[in-house]
C-alpha cells in the first residue's frame, strides 16, 4: 500500500513504540528458574483472655498493645462470653496467649479457667508463650493457677519492705535491668523463685523481690509482671496519677519480645 509522505513518520513512530513495548514486557518476565517475590507473611496470632473479670478494659488494652507492638500481632479474644473457648484446638493456631490483669477474685476466675489448664500447660510445654500481667501473673503460679513458674507468687502490697501499703492504684519504682523505671501498679504479685531456678528477672521491686520474670517451660516460655507495663495514658489520667518517666510502652514491648523468644 502506498503511503503519503505525511503519514510515513506516524507509521514509523507507531512501529518503534511497538518494539519498545515488546522489549519492556519481555524484561518484566522472570527469568527461568527465578523465584517469585515472597508474599508478606501474616502476623502471628495472639490470644487474649477476655472472659469474666474485674476490669472490662484490661483485655482490650492488651489487644491494642499487641496490634501496635513492633512484633505486630493479630488478636483474638478467648474465654467465656467471647464465642471462642480456650481449647487445645484454639491454642494450636497461636504464638502467644495473654492473661491480662483486672481480676478481683482469683478463686472465681480459676473456676472459669481450670478446665483449660491442662491444654494450656501442654501448649506452652510444646513451644507456646504465656504472658501474665498482674492478675495473669498470679494465675501463672500455683494453688490456684496454671503452675507455669519455677516458684510461686505472693502479693507485693503490704509485704516486708514494700513501698505500697494496700491495694490502691499507684506508680512505683522498679529496677529494670539495673536501671530505675516507674510503672503503673495495682495490687500485683511479686514472684518467689525456687533456688537455682532457670529464670531471668527483668525487674525487681524496691525490697528486692522479683517484679518481672521470664522463664522457660518445656520448649515454651512464660513472662509475668506484677506491675502493668501495658498501662497507657488513660490509666494514669483516670486515677490522677503521673509517671515521672512519661507514659512509655517500651517495657511492655521488651517483655513481649523476651516472652516469645525461642530457647
Amino acid at each position: 500500500m502506498h503511503l503519503s509522505a505525511a503519514r510515513r513518520p506516524a507509521v514509523l513512530l507507531a512501529g518503534l513504540l511497538s518494539v519498545v513495548l515488546v522489549l519492556a514486557v519481555g524484561c518484566s518476565q522472570p527469568k527461568a528458574g527465578a523465584e517469585a517475590p515472597p508474599r508478606s507473611a501474616e502476623p502471628p496470632l495472639a490470644l487474649v483472655y477476655n472472659g469474666p473479670q474485674g476490669c472490662d478494659e484490661c483485655g482490650p488494652a492488651v489487644a491494642e498493645l499487641l496490634r501496635r507492638a513492633p512484633q505486630h500481632y493479630r488478636v483474638e479474644y478467648v474465654g467465656p462470653g467471647t464465642g471462642k473457648p480456650l481449647t487445645a484446638a484454639t491454642l494450636a493456631e497461636a504464638q502467644l496467649y495473654v492473661q491480662p490483669g483486672g481480676g478481683q477474685d482469683l478463686d472465681r476466675t480459676w473456676q472459669d479457667l481450670r478446665g483449660s489448664a491442662d491444654a494450656l500447660r501442654d501448649w506452652v510445654r510444646k513451644g507456646g508463650s504465656y504472658l501474665g500481667l498482674c492478675f495473669g501473673g498470679y494465675l501463672a503460679g500455683r494453688d490456684p493457677g496454671f503452675g507455669l513458674l519455677p516458684g510461686d507468687t505472693h502479693g507485693y502490697a503490704g509485704s516486708p519492705g514494700s513501698t505500697v501499703p494496700d491495694d490502691r492504684d499507684t506508680v512505683l519504682e522498679v529496677s529494670w535491668r539495673g536501671k530505675p523505671r516507674h510503672m503503673y501498679f495495682q495490687d500485683g504479685p511479686a514472684f518467689r523463685l525456687d533456688d537455682g531456678a532457670d529464670a531471668a528477672v527483668l525487674a525487681t521491686y524496691s525490697n528486692g523481690a522479683a517484679a518481672v520474670v521470664v522463664a522457660p517451660y518445656g520448649k515454651g516460655r512464660v513472662g509475668v509482671s506484677g506491675p502493668h507495663p501495658e498501662a497507657d495514658a488513660s490509666w494514669y489520667e483516670e486515677k490522677g496519677l503521673a509517671n515521672p518517666d512519661g507514659v512509655r510502652l517500651d517495657l511492655a514491648y521488651e517483655l513481649i519480645q523476651e516472652t516469645v523468644a525461642r530457647n
